[in-house]
């Protein structure tokens, strides 16, 4: 179908706009090289090679992943230096230690002290090192050890002491710019978040311990505050494809989406005020439920219509105010979804269809797994 308009493809499916994916691309390598950054992209968005080499300028180096299975595909494809940012499931243990003895660098992650013992009771071949970051907890209030605990500096330093290991770095998660509304208050989240990693990084120099520090989101990462110079590392994700959510933080303008979900009015039910579209949950996720005036999505073009909601293949959309103008949405129609959630809408599909000025180009396959 390459050359075809991205009309003539089966719905619901979801486009990528490859010529945005590159320049949201080429500005985050850019806002990284002004700060005096390494940039270390998650893949977690997107799990496709193609991406992938956008995203690191072809050099299949340095990436943070979120499963073991995106960890093995990029590895089976000529990746390294990969950062498997998840604090070590104790039943991936040898799997994790089967990528540290083939790639030049594999690295894992840890929050806690058992976590610590399994990877000591699995010592890696050939005298080779475990490459451990700490998770910290900088705010977030997910996962990782709070930087303000006596806990934390004790377990830095009991990795850095455990034989067989080394402590490469101080990870730091700031999801909690995704509770932000524009640039200011992204900046405010950015800056504490930074001011209590280098804390923490100062706290780990006291002690004779010298190691890598990254922070990363991809609201924070798109306007990052200039203390961010001071780290090693930044690791946003979402940023090749950004999202209505990223609009709604901030971190973007609509032109900087780069994927939409196309769907097609299957049924007209005046009775009720509806259409309905072929794009359920399994096309588009519910992710998002509430948190937009337009209901689980943006309906591009239509500023009037909600999708009100989903079940497994069907979607109900129904007029904000008024009644529906049924010559405007007849059968077969195409409607274009500007998802709520990337990285979840993206998860529903097993390829993606790219394109380019409305002409298809290629197909992405995205791995799939933990």
């Amino acid at each position: 179908m390459e050359g075809e308009s991205i009309t003539a493809l089966c719905t619901p499916a979801l486009v990528v706009d490859v010529d945005i994916v590159k320049r949201n691309a080429q500005r985050m390598m850019e806002r990284c090289e002004n700060l005096g950054v390494q940039l270390r992209p998650h893949m977690k968005t997107h799990k496709t090679l193609e991406c992938a080499d956008i995203m690191t300028g072809g050099s299949r180096r340095c990436i943070v992943v979120s499963t073991l299975a995106e960890a093995c595909f990029y590895a089976d494809h000529g990746f390294d230096d990969i950062l498997y940012a998840y604090s070590v499931p104790f039943d991936k243990v040898e799997r994790c230690a089967a990528l540290s003895e083939r790639l030049s660098l594999f690295q894992v992650l840890l929050d806690h002290r058992d976590g610590l013992e399994q990877l000591r009771k699995r010592p890696l071949k050939d005298g080779r090192l475990w490459h451990v970051w700490l998770k910290l907890d900088c705010g977030n209030g997910r996962a990782g050890v709070l930087h303000s605990e006596p806990e934390a500096l004790k377990l830095a330093q009991a990795i850095s002491d455990t034989e067989g290991m080394e402590l490469t770095g101080v990870y730091v998660h700031c999801g909690n710019t995704y509770n932000c509304r524009g640039v200011k208050q992204i900046q405010a989240v950015a800056q504490e978040t930074t001011t209590f990693t280098l804390q923490f990084m100062e706290k780990l120099k006291a002690v004779g311990i010298s190691c890598k520090s990254s922070i990363g989101s991809t609201p924070s990462c798109s306007h990052p505050v200039k203390d961010m110079s001071q780290l090693s590392e930044v690791h946003p994700g979402n940023y090749t494809f950004y999202d209505m959510q990223q609009t709604v933080i901030g971190s973007c303008s609509l032109d900087d989406v780069a994927v939409r979900l196309l769907t097609r009015v299957i049924g007209h039910c005046p009775h009720r005020n509806q259409l309905l579209i072929d794009c359920g949950w399994t096309g588009l996720s519910l992710d998002g439920a509430g948190k937009l005036p337009t209901g689980y999505a943006m309906i591009e073009g239509h500023p009037n219509l909600k999708l009100l909601s989903m079940t497994q293949e069907h979607g109900r959309v129904e007029p904000i105010s008024g009644p529906l103008d049924y010559s405007k949405y007849p059968l077969g129609s195409l409607l274009t979804l500007i998802p709520y959630h990337s990285c979840a809408t993206a998860m529903m599909h097993p390829v993606y269809h790219i394109h380019s000025g409305g002409r298809l180009v290629g197909k992405w396959i995205p791995t799939r797994g933990w």
